[in-house]
């Protein structure tokens, strides 16, 4: 379900308390370096979301190339962690915009909701306030069933959208056949573990060629991953529960974005005549 090999920086550089100090601040370094600084949003009172920003805003900017990109990660890592290097990559050129999830990277709330139509009100709510009129969305995995949602719930600002590893929805059928596949009963056993040996499985599961074997990985390098990357995690819980629809709940929504697909990436462009993706 989830494909994070951009995390896996952070994975080795802070596999010990004294390079997660180091690490840490370096990496705050070089996203401020690139023009952006982290910011807390309000969402309402009781929700807050944390961003990366860029430090001027889209109004106020006087580059011309001012197009807002919102980077969206999945369920294994915060923002700024899975984004690293394409803010460090795309920064320059474009507005980017990096926001942790509800119950991810210190974003928070006291309301029940746990959808991921409530994740996309909430970065859509926060984009607003941020002043972003219109973005391009790139998603992972989860992330990416939380763009499709601000593609449908906020047409007017989403022009366009890439997602990687996932799907529209995750409907009772699809989710059977995924879990099946890998071998685990729930999402949470899979994106949750509770042991070194989970992460180790996780990390073989969630990657693809890497260039060296896990098994080379000290253990202290899973259990510290294991300590530091899930908080939060009865919240996590629920958001996974969440996230599983039965098949005739969902129908395939209307976007006025039109769709094109390569392999396991679906790309929205803009389009002047409504279609159905």
């Amino acid at each position: 379900m989830d494909s994070i090999n951009v995390s896996l920086l952070y994975f080795f550089l802070a596999s010990s308390k004294h390079q997660k100090k180091m690490y840490k601040p370096l990496l705050r370094w070089l996203i401020k370096l690139v023009g952006m600084r982290p910011q807390t949003v309000e969402i309402e009172p009781g929700t807050v979301m944390n961003f990366w920003v860029p430090n001027e805003t889209p109004n106020k900017s006087k580059n011309s190339n001012n197009k807002a990109v919102v980077l969206i990660h999945g369920f294994g890592a915060d923002g700024i962690t899975t984004w690293q290097f394409q803010v460090l990559a795309l920064a320059r050129k474009f507005k980017v915009y990096v926001p942790d999830l509800v119950f991810f990277g210190g974003s928070i709330t006291d309301r029940s909701e746990r959808s991921p139509e409530f994740q996309a009100e909430c970065v859509a709510k926060g984009l607003k306030k941020l002043g972003v009129e219109r973005c391009s969305l790139v998603g992972l995995s989860y992330g990416g069933m939380v763009g499709f949602k601000m593609a449908e719930m906020y047409p007017d600002l989403v022009d366009s959208m890439v997602l990687s590893c996932s799907a529209m929805a995750l409907t009772k059928s699809i989710s059977d056949a995924a879990l099946e596949r890998i071998g685990f009963k729930s999402w949470s056993d899979y994106l949750l573990p509770d042991s070194v040996q989970g992460v180790k499985i996780f990390f073989d599961i969630a990657t693809f060629k890497l260039p060296w074997k896990l098994d080379w990985i000290p253990n202290f390098v899973y259990k510290h991953y294991l300590e530091v990357m899930y908080d939060n995690k009865e919240q996590r819980e629920e958001l996974l529960k969440a996230l599983v629809i039965d098949d005739k709940d969902f129908t395939i929504p209307h976007h006025p974005q039109a769709i094109g697909r390569q392999s396991n990436t679906a790309i929205y462009r803009e389009s002047r005549s409504p279609c159905r993706g």
